[in-house]
């Protein structure tokens, strides 16, 4: 039967009291991990930027459920890495490691029996072996080729016993070794976004103009000497809300929007009479159709417009979008 109500005594400490000392202790447990970093977390970066396989990264309990997230980490930021349950690699599973890869093992005693119990195989394979553990005595410290210090002072758990500062200290452990990782191989933003292509950091950074832009017969365009009121059946025919203005050539001298028009209706301009030169509003922003999308939106941000030109090395005019194009391919 579960507990249905919480249960409260005199000696209970406030929720905001008892939530802010939690997060003052472990803020303390990182900043102190931070200052004893060593020659060994060197080594653990160099052993693994050597490595030809890939990170393999074990742990039981709650240390398993932060060497899973390391793994993901490692995964997406440039390092191949997977997690394997110790008690699954007991029973077949450590067939899926190599003499060619680096086994990070987490365990904050440094005793779990089920770690403890792959130790002996994975000697046989040949991986070299990175503990995390806050026990620098333990037997699998030990065993391992290079031992990372994670040990903290108290547990942030009122009674000592939670993993709560432990398995926060190796955590960020973790992540300083995959965010070193990452700037050594150099792993660009681009690298990034091919790892990530299914949510929005994928869209913003592999996304670029001239996937999205309307090209071909689908461009508003108009030559500069014609008139006002055949620049207006182009909009409306494109329904872009504005159009490109060209010279003799395929290079747009101008841009004329719906902003534009309000404003030549405001002057009482006969549509009739009045060329697109004389209204257009030159030298129109433009970008590279091999730019990324997101540089698309920079720009309009930055220069309060809502559409932007396409044009190609030679300056030729390619492609046309504007804000809604981006908003249907969610850049933004």
């Amino acid at each position: 039967m579960g507990i249905s109500k919480l249960k409260t005594s005199s000696s209970a400490k406030a929720p905001l009291q008892l939530a802010r000392e939690v997060l003052a202790i472990e803020a303390q447990e990182v900043q102190a991990l931070a200052e004893r970093l060593d020659e060994n977390f060197v080594n653990a970066v160099e052993l693994i930027l050597q490595c030809r396989g890939r990170v393999v990264v074990t742990g039981i309990g709650k240390s398993g459920h932060i060497g899973n997230k390391i793994a993901a980490t490692l995964a997406s930021t440039g390092t191949p890495a997977f997690f394997i349950h110790p008690a699954e690699a007991s029973h077949g599973d450590i067939g899926m490691i190599t003499q060619d890869d680096v086994v990070i093992a987490l365990s904050n005693s440094g005793e779990a029996d089920e770690l403890l119990a792959i130790l002996p195989p994975l000697k046989r394979i040949g991986a070299p072996i990175i503990s995390i553990s806050g026990n620098r005595h333990s037997t699998l410290s030990k065993a391992a080729t290079i031992f990372l210090d994670a040990h903290v002072s108290q547990e942030a758990c009122p009674l000592g016993l939670a993993p709560t500062a432990s398995t926060t200290a190796a955590l960020a452990l973790g992540d300083a070794l995959a965010v070193t990782l990452l700037d050594q191989r150099g792993f660009s933003r681009e690298d990034f976004a091919l790892v990530h292509p299914g949510g929005s950091i994928g869209r913003r950074l592999l996304l670029h103009v001239q996937d999205i832009m309307r090209s071909g017969d689908d461009i508003p365009r108009i030559q500069a000497g014609h008139s006002l009121k055949d620049g207006l059946l182009e909009m409306s025919r494109k329904g872009l809300g504005m159009t490109a203005v060209l010279d003799t050539s395929s290079a747009p001298v101008g841009i004329f929007t719906d902003g534009d028009l309000r404003r030549a209706f405001e002057a009482g301009i006969d549509i009739h009479a009045t060329s697109m030169q004389d209204v257009m509003h030159a030298h129109p922003r433009t970008i590279a159709p091999e730019q990324l999308a997101v540089d698309a939106v920079a720009l309009m941000e930055q220069y309060s417009i809502s559409s932007l030109l396409v044009v190609d090395q030679q300056g030729n005019l390619v492609g046309a979008l504007n804000m809604h194009d981006l908003l249907m391919a969610k850049v933004v």
